[in-house]
């Protein structure tokens, strides 16, 4: 699920900005997540939108109203200073807010969105801090892709095969405000589905996929539904109501080191909120129910992955159930798909590092020794869609239907060589801490190193050595040929079940220890 991260503690004490965000609505939620994990980074009063339709909010703030009320929002709210998140290309719109800006002596930062700090050179002094009489144009250079900065070329889809699973059919997303859920959700509508159905806790990223795919596929049927999966009953009267064809669940607790401090809650979510959408998925009678797993998932060290790892063995189980109970032939065809990281999600290094640029550094990264696969988000959610046609019965041998589906990530990237790279794409030298700052005439930009946060790896997995990961029949996917070997999962589940409102973090994680024995911590 997206949500805002804790703010770490202002230190040391300043005065306060009255802060207020300038942008779309769009990049005002993204700034605001940026803003959420900068330390003693101001946190805005409201928002100020360039859409001349207003929504009554945005990025959880209320909006003060458009440019033409700038003046009166800063007389109003006796605002300091204006963080401006616009995409480059709006040159014109930025230079007028500049402009009443400095007229209305306000100090400015500015704040690229995630997708403009890939592909232009940013203004303002890269959101340092301007005095209000400075002015300048809004440079560019050449687009830098996301995919060119992990040096990865994204595998092709079967749009056939796809369509032949979701075009007339009724789909459900869980999880549907968040990276992957949301850009599952803009794949499906493109596919003229019966009907998008929307579900998320979050209030906020629900009403913005919402919107999104209204405006771009207007008509598609949608059903927008603010819903808790981990909540058993409800959700099996919401897929009685819904009568899903297809189910992606994308909906999952997913940062380490704060599930490290609350396993019961990632037992909760991960592991019950799979088996509740899963279960009723099943008894609603879906076609096909596809879980987003993680390579966290293989030999896990964190509660994380763990409860991910839980959330596969239940999954499997059901799949081998629905095989024998159906001859071999399940009515609802249960999977699920492990990836690493998708670069560009909301708390993925480039936000991080986004905002830490923005800043004007230092870019951190926990230890030189790190490595992750990386995978873009578009790319990761076409490819998880496709593993839902693998069991197309016109087309993949029966060895393809595995529960299990790893994509191809390629191979794992050096986070200080991301890092690098990701700097110098900004006009930078990269200056490594313990190394000598390379010769490119370019203004220096630190990059020092943290010290690895509970839970992590320095390297992941993407399957188990006793998974002989075969291709299959779409560029990019492998399957898991052998059977499950699910161990007692009625037995985990009431095991889990004793814990999972418990407070006493050893007994959660004992519990899940008991299940998944190859954790380490």
């Amino acid at each position: 699920m997206s949500r805002l991260p804790a703010r770490a503690p202002l230190s040391p004490p300043r005065p306060a900005h009255r802060a207020v965000l300038i942008g779309t609505p769009e990049t005002v939620r993204q700034a605001r997540e940026q803003l959420a994990i900068i330390n003693d980074a101001p946190d805005p009063l409201g928002c100020i939108l360039i859409d001349k339709t207003q929504p009554r909010a945005a990025g959880g703030l209320p909006v003060f109203g458009t440019v033409a009320d700038l003046e009166s929002a800063v007389e109003r709210q006796r605002l300091t200073l204006a963080i401006v998140s616009l995409p480059m290309a709006m040159t014109e719109t930025i230079n007028t807010v500049r402009t009443t800006l400095r007229r209305l002596g306000i100090a400015e930062r500015f704040l690229p969105p995630i997708q403009d700090l890939l592909t232009q050179t940013p203004p303002f002094s890269v959101g340092l801090a301007t005095p209000a009489t400075q002015a300048g144009p809004v440079a560019a250079t050449p687009r830098i892709d996301i995919a060119d900065l992990i040096g990865r070329t994204p595998h092709p889809i079967d749009r056939a095969a796809i369509g032949s699973i979701l075009t007339g059919k009724r789909v459900l997303i869980t999880g549907a405000g968040g990276s992957i859920g949301a850009e599952i959700a803009r794949i499906v509508a493109s596919f003229n589905p019966e009907q998008v159905q929307l579900v998320e806790r979050a209030e906020n990223p629900l009403f913005e996929i919402d919107r999104q795919i209204a405006r771009k596929h207007p008509g598609v049927s949608r059903r927008a539904i603010l819903h808790d999966v981990v909540e058993t009953e409800p959700t099996l009267r919401l897929l009685v109501d819904l009568k899903p064809h297809v189910v992606f669940h994308a909906a999952a607790h997913k940062h380490v080191p704060l599930m490290e401090d609350h396993p019961a809650h990632a037992v909760n979510n991960n592991l019950f909120g799979t088996k509740s959408i899963a279960d009723a998925a099943m008894a609603v009678g879906a076609e096909r129910f596809v879980m987003v797993s993680s390579d966290k998932a293989v030999n896990p060290t964190s509660v994380m992955g763990a409860t991910k790892r839980l959330a596969e063995l239940y999954i499997q189980a059901l799949h081998e159930a629905s095989r024998r109970m159906s001859g071999n032939r399940p009515g609802t065809r249960f999977g699920m798909v492990r990836f690493g990281n998708v670069i560009g999600s909301a708390a993925s290094v480039l936000t991080i590092w986004s905002a830490q640029l923005a800043e004007g550094g230092p870019i951190t990264v926990t230890d030189p020794r790190m490595t992750r696969f990386f995978m873009t988000i578009p790319e990761a959610a076409a490819l998880v869609i496709q593993t839902a046609a693998i069991d197309d019965d016109t087309g993949p041998k029966p060895q393809e239907r595995a529960a299990v589906h790893v994509l191809d990530m390629g191979e794992p990237i050096r986070i200080v060589e991301l890092a690098k790279r990701f700097v110098r794409a900004h006009g930078f030298s990269p200056r490594v801490a313990g190394e000598e700052a390379e010769e490119s005439g370019l203004p220096a930009m630190d990059i020092v190193f943290t010290g690895s946060r509970p839970g992590e790896k320095l390297y992941e997995e993407l399957s188990y050595g006793a998974e002989e990961l075969a291709p299959t029949r779409f560029a990019g996917i492998n399957a898991w040929r052998g059977g499950a070997g699910t161990p007692d999962v009625a037995a985990m589940i009431a095991d889990l079940s004793a814990v999972r409102t418990v407070r006493d973090r050893e007994a959660v994680l004992a519990a899940i220890r008991r299940h998944v024995p190859e954790m380490t911590q």
